[in-house]
């Protein structure tokens, strides 16, 4: 069984984008730049905000974080959204999810730009996605097309099963592996017998957020397995740490190829958001070296 390496890739890919900002920041005069937006105390989100913002420190893409009090309104926040779409420094917004339950997240999404969109999710990108146009794609599901990638696993004629259906993983991943000519079905929690829809799969992703929900049962044997999930959970001595979807021990007995928790498809998913604010700002200096000819 060949193990994944999303963290060792994401680090390639850092070093990659963090030599392109500098040849880009001495041409146009700037660097790219990335506003999160976090709302409240989330020690969960907390520490994604932080590990962004590192991430951008660590490859020259300036970072415009703003941190709001849990009280803040949903017209506020609208408010900055806007401010920031005007802003020429900002290529990239994202809203940290998720919010506190008095405002409207979907809402809030479809108030940036879909050009400075890093985490791919307004309309207008998935509608992009489902075109197969160019546009920002969805950063997690972006992040697994690329570790295939990477590892020169081939998609075209494969029979791909998801397991999950969310906007943020399942839906936007399935389109992505059709659109590289697999085969792909899409299985969720009503399905019925999933270990044999699952048993069919050259390619398996597991994106539900429930822990050990893959078993060795479930996976054909030298099938690559990709695993979204992350499930905190806490031992017998009151330790918490991160596990996945899929019972690793187990199906590393069967799979070809599987992807570790932690160290796998999360390390790619902060990367992806960096690559498509660098790809927003190339975009945008394009664009208007195109208007000036």
């Amino acid at each position: 069984m060949q193990r994944l390496d999303g963290k060792a890739l994401a680090q390639k890919m850092q070093a990659e984008l963090a030599q392109q900002v500098q040849h880009l920041q001495a041409e146009n005069g700037r660097s790219p730049g990335l506003a999160v937006l976090m709302v409240g105390d989330n020690p969960a989100s907390a520490a994604y905000v932080q590990n962004k913002e590192r991430a951008c420190l660590a490859v020259g893409i300036a970072s415009f974080g703003k941190h709001f009090p849990t009280e803040t309104t949903q017209a506020e926040l609208a408010q900055t959204i806007r401010e920031l779409n005007q802003d020429d420094r900002v290529d990239g917004i994202l809203v940290q999810l998720p919010l506190p339950d008095h405002l409207d997240s979907v809402a809030l999404l479809n108030e940036i730009d879909p050009n400075k969109d890093a985490d791919g999710l307004h309309p207008v990108n998935l509608g992009r996605l489902m075109r197969g146009e160019p546009g920002l794609r969805s950063c997690t599901p972006a992040g697994v097309m690329r570790l295939l990638e990477e590892y020169q696993i081939a998609c075209k004629g494969k029979q791909a099963v998801v397991i999950g259906r969310s906007i943020l993983v399942g839906k936007p991943i399935a389109l992505m592996l059709l659109e590289a000519d697999a085969t792909v079905t899409i299985a969720h929690s009503r399905s019925q017998d999933l270990a044999a829809i699952a048993r069919r799969a050259d390619i398996l992703i597991a994106a539900v957020g429930c822990q050990n929900l893959v078993t060795a049962e479930m996976v054909k044997p030298g099938a690559v397995v990709i695993d979204v999930g992350i499930n905190r959970i806490t031992d017998s001595t009151g330790k918490s740490r991160l596990v996945g979807d899929v019972d690793f021990d187990a199906v590393q007995q069967v799979a070809g190829y599987l992807t570790p928790v932690p160290g796998g498809v999360g390390a790619m998913t902060v990367t992806m958001l960096l690559h498509n604010t660098m790809w927003s700002y190339s975009q945008k200096f394009s664009h208007s070296e195109r208007k000036a000819q």
